[in-house]
């Protein structure tokens, strides 16, 4: 059974972006990189909502068909490209990009029949909306926060609004940026 996985940079204060929806504040850097790529090995699916769906969707293809991409940008921009994608929206008509599936109603149920299926994890991806929708349904496992060393003071939060929930520590790590990146369960 596949598990459903939040991956999400957060600040110091737990928000997921500032008020306008931006991530400058992240230090990313070849370290981060490097940790999102091991990430990255264990996604069966990408998971994302509208806004995170239509900006990956505006930007890999297009690396594509970049003579300047680098190499790294390639790889990562084939294997978006074709694995399969999952996009949680009540907004859109249609998912128009290799590979994808809309879901729009139906939400916990569409997710029980995923997570059954074999193969590697389900991993969402940033997404705050998506990842607090899926958070009150009770579907997320596992927990993959790193905490960068900003506090944004207000901004959007996965969390705000969320009754208690328990989570299990199962790792974490620090990079010389200051991230430390987490991997919490939860706990049942």
């Amino acid at each position: 059974m596949r598990k459903l996985v939040l991956f999400m940079h957060v600040s110091m204060d737990g928000y997921a972006s500032d008020l306008n929806g931006a991530l400058d504040w992240i230090p990313y850097n070849g370290e981060l990189q490097k940790y999102a790529e091991e990430v990255v090995a264990e996604v069966g699916s990408p998971v994302y909502g509208r806004t995170t769906y239509q900006m990956m969707e505006g930007y890999w293809p297009g690396v594509l068909k970049d003579p300047n991409s680098s190499s790294h940008e390639i790889e990562h921009a084939k294997w978006v490209q074709d694995v399969k994608k999952i996009v949680i929206s009540g907004t859109l008509d249609k998912a128009e990009w290799n590979n994808t599936m809309l879901i729009k109603n139906q939400i916990a149920e569409e997710f029980k029949l995923l997570k059954e299926q074999s193969g590697k994890d389900l991993v969402i991806f940033g997404s705050p909306g998506a990842a607090k929708t899926l958070l009150e349904l009770g579907l997320i496992d596992e927990f993959l926060l790193t905490i960068c060393p900003v506090v944004l003071g207000s901004g959007k939060s996965v969390f705000e609004g969320v009754e208690k929930i328990k989570l299990k520590l199962l790792s974490s790590r620090t990079f010389e940026s200051g991230i430390i990146a987490t991997r919490y369960a939860l706990e049942k």
